[in-house]
């Protein structure tokens, strides 16, 4: 069937004929009629032109001898042409040597049928050719069903595991003050300065579109370790005391486990699984090696922990939390500035500068709603005010 369904509909397949010869046009015109729907041009423009339009041909007998442009330039460019690539065409000619038959089947044509024609063989060969090319465009349909039904297959099972992401995510969020918008902003916080970093060269090999992807994707779970906090130490509104604090530390490793947990139960390693296990781990690291858990230094600490660092704090600075308000953008902008080197790795905190106005064009899209923020600031208050009567 060509791409205009005139096979299947109508019944009878197209075939055009080129040959400058008149009588040539006749001969095959009346032979094949009766079987199919011809078309006919009498040079190699021509026919070029009539290949491009409806109805496509499925098939094209060209002549190899012909003035101006012969049968080997029509085919090379039939060939070039994303419209007319696919059609077969068969060589007609007088040109019977192996010579001749041999260039013309490595420039692409199917067959190669010599003059002076004889008709059972013309039609056994034009037959022949059709149903071959009826196999390879059922085999191209098929083929692009099959495309087509796995990208949605694989858009279902992305779908379905983002949403498993962001509903772990929020399962931590239910036990810490933090809004569900501080996920999004500290994803595209993280997306915004891995393709800032992309061609950086300590970073160009390990920022690749894919991995880009894979950090954002993995962003929302990087506090998913506070589930395991309690409340009078999480929700507390002042500064924690060495014991509580020692206890917070620990939601960086239990958010390993955890992931390092789903990773083993999962039949093939999860690509997104591999850097979120990296983030839980390692990004409350400082880069002069003041951190925790592992006190890791400079480059020792994996790059998506010292994006989502730098990410998390300026998120944390500039929104309100139980224990603190709001700072101003700049102000926060000018914190990390002077922790450079200290506290981030400078390369990313020169990639935050860089990219500051497209971090506040997230704060601004993805900002808190005020009234939401303080009902939940109230209800973790009720929260502890009901623990503490107990």
């Amino acid at each position: 069937m060509n791409s205009n369904g005139l096979l299947a509909t109508e019944g009878k397949a197209t075939l055009l004929v080129v040959d400058d010869t008149p009588e040539n046009l006749a001969v095959l015109g009346e032979l094949l009629q009766p079987e199919y729907r011809v078309r006919v041009a009498n040079s190699g423009r021509a026919a070029l032109r009539i290949a491009v339009s409806a109805p496509k041909p499925d098939l094209i007998l060209l002549d190899v001898m012909m003035p101006e442009m012969d049968g080997y330039a029509v085919l090379a460019s039939l060939r070039e042409d994303p419209r007319t690539s696919d059609i077969p065409v068969i060589f007609v000619t007088a040109l019977d040597t192996t010579v001749d038959e041999h260039y013309g089947l490595e420039l692409g044509a199917v067959d190669y049928i010599s003059k002076p024609l004889r008709p059972l063989i013309v039609l056994a060969r034009v037959r022949t050719q059709l149903e071959l090319k009826r196999a390879r465009d059922w085999l191209r349909d098929q083929n692009t069903f099959l495309e087509a039904e796995i990208a949605r297959r694989m858009a279902e099972n992305q779908l379905v595991q983002d949403i498993t992401i962001h509903a772990l995510a929020r399962l931590a969020e239910t036990r810490d003050p933090e809004t569900g918008n501080h996920l999004r902003r500290t994803q595209e916080y993280m997306r915004i300065l891995a393709i800032e970093l992309r061609d950086h060269p300590g970073y160009a090999a390990f920022m690749s579109d894919r991995n880009i992807q894979l950090l954002a994707k993995s962003a929302p779970l990087h506090d998913i370790g506070k589930v395991g906090i309690p409340d009078h130490i999480l929700l507390k509104p002042g500064k924690l005391d060495a014991d509580e604090w020692a206890i917070m530390k620990t939601h960086a490793r239990i958010g390993m486990e955890a992931i390092e947990h789903a990773e083993s139960d999962a039949e093939q390693p999860v690509e997104f699984l591999a850097l979120a296990k990296e983030i839980a781990h390692y990004h409350h690291e400082r880069w002069d090696g003041s951190g925790y858990p592992e006190g890791l230094a400079g480059n020792a600490i994996p790059i998506p922990a010292r994006l989502m660092a730098l990410a998390d704090v300026f998120d944390a600075l500039i929104t309100r939390r139980v224990y603190k308000a709001p700072l101003p953008p700049d102000q926060a902008r000018e914190i990390i500035a002077a922790e450079s080197g200290r506290h981030f790795d400078p390369n990313v905190v020169e990639a935050f500068l860089a990219s500051f106005d497209r971090f506040l064009a997230v704060a601004e899209r993805y900002g808190d709603d005020e009234k939401t923020l303080l009902a939940k600031l109230d209800r973790v208050e009720g929260r502890l005010r009901s623990r503490a009567g107990a």
